[in-house]
């Protein structure tokens, strides 16, 4: 009875810290849910999306309502590795190195267009984003808890980009795209844009140690045996697509499997069931599938093709298989 306590209690807080980010990204409920599962997942979100719709809003939004510190990089084809993980300097006084740190030493990191910098600042934040650390001349610093990385990066413009490699998409818990909003969601953007960022009003409704509590409690949330081989047959089933060069690897099958047990946590169950493994595949998947060279097609084909895969496969259909 009092774990279903907690569950009902973090359940309301969760509610509360999407109807504030709500209150100034309008109409995206789904990709706010999908960014604080990612969050209480231990995971990170890569948003690609055309410039203005959004993404940077969600995030400032998202740390205003968590009380988390927030910290953002503009990413450039000058930006250098240092100034993401942070540069040790000499200090004439006391003779000795100090470390000061970069950006990466934060709650929240928005990095921003991150495909507009060099491949070799990118590879600084993946340590980082595996390991939950950095390492500055030997030294390695160990990074806040919670821990989470926002990247942006626009899917049209290609000019002056680098592309992210495999090795790094697969670092991302989710992929996801926030889209044009609704016409009636628009001009309710314009009423609460008139008289001043309605961001700039937000305030916490919850405390750090509730966000690092809910993190583990998601943990705790019970993936029976059905469910897991479940959730291998889809991944196994991905590398068996056409005109997908590659499939997604083990990696993806436990990523696939922490966001289903987020994404439960957050409605409030203490045990994972196939909709929520269905409910987050295609956007923790569809991003680690290597697609063959001469495959074209509009953005997110890559989603659709999860979603269509998994209308064949087979799902555990008793409740005795999902709970025990």
């Amino acid at each position: 009875m009092e774990g279903d306590h907690n569950l009902n209690h973090h359940s309301e807080m969760i509610r509360q810290i999407i109807d504030t980010v709500e209150n100034v990204v309008v109409g995206k409920r789904e990709a706010v849910t999908l960014t604080i599962t990612a969050l209480l997942a231990g995971g990170h979100v890569l948003i690609e999306d055309v410039p203005g719709v959004g993404k940077t809003m969600l995030v400032r939004a998202i740390a205003r309502a968590t009380g988390l510190d927030f910290k953002r990089i503009q990413f450039t084809p000058d930006l250098l590795p240092s100034d993401v993980t942070g540069v040790s300097i000499y200090n004439q006084h006391t003779k000795e190195f100090e470390f000061r740190p970069g950006p990466v030493m934060s709650n929240i990191l928005l990095a921003d267009e991150v495909n507009r910098t060099s491949p070799k600042t990118q590879s600084a934040l993946l340590e980082a984003l595996e390991e939950g650390n950095v390492t500055v001349d030997g030294c390695t610093y160990q990074l806040f808890d919670p821990f989470f990385v926002m990247a942006t990066q626009n899917p049209i413009e290609h000019g002056g980009t680098y592309p992210l490699p495999e090795a790094q998409l697969d670092r991302f818990l989710f992929r996801i795209q926030l889209g044009y909003p609704e016409w009636h969601e628009e001009i309710d953007m314009l009423d609460r844009m008139e008289h001043g960022h309605p961001v700039d009003q937000l305030t916490p409704v919850v405390e750090v140690e509730d966000i690092q509590r809910m993190k583990m409690e998601v943990k705790e949330v019970f993936v029976s045996d059905a469910v897991k081989q479940y959730i291998v047959a889809i991944v196994r089933e991905t590398r068996n697509l056409d005109r997908v060069e590659l499939g997604v690897s083990p990696r993806g099958s436990i990523a696939l499997m922490r966001a289903a047990q987020a994404y439960a946590y957050i409605q409030g169950s203490s045990y994972v069931r196939p909709d929520d493994v269905k409910r987050v595949a295609p956007y923790t998947l569809g991003h680690r599938l290597v697609l063959e060279a001469d495959v074209l097609g509009p953005k997110g084909q890559d989603d659709k093709m999860i979603q269509r895969m998994l209308t064949r496969i087979s799902v555990p259909s008793t409740r005795k298989d999902i709970v025990t």
